[in-house]
């Protein structure tokens, strides 16, 4: 089972974070440090696409509206997460994130839109 690579989106890049799934010994890349700031939903989706990452990000409208668009045209992703709500904590985005990871390998993430309150709610 290959493990999920994390793309983090310019809005859930607090480095508390990214620092934290690094000692946790997640492979995770920003949007900061792939030169990547600024630019729009679909070119962040597209280069997660190429990189065999997993996007995650707070910003449900768009990605939803993403990932439904790419269903409908028959193309393929390599997974969204979605955290429903900004007021997660560190902690619990963390957890929910490995326990996700932990439950689900990268394959298994293809094509699929994930919430991660899901995650953060399963004990």
């Amino acid at each position: 089972m290959s493990q999920i690579h994390l793309y983090l989106d310019e809005d859930v890049q607090r480095q508390a974070l990214v620092q934290a799934l690094r000692n946790a010994g997640v492979d995770v890349v920003t949007t900061l440090e792939a030169n990547n700031s600024a630019r729009v939903d679909e070119e962040q989706l597209i280069w997660a696409i190429e990189q065999e990452r997993v996007i995650y990000s707070f910003n449900v409208g768009d990605f939803c509206r993403l990932h439904t668009a790419y269903m409908k045209q028959g193309m393929e992703h390599t997974g969204i997460i979605l955290a429903e709500r900004q007021s997660y904590s560190i902690g619990e985005q963390l957890r929910g994130l490995l326990r996700l990871m932990e439950t689900k390998s990268a394959q298994e993430m293809r094509n699929q839109l994930v919430f991660l309150g899901t995650y953060i709610r399963a004990e």
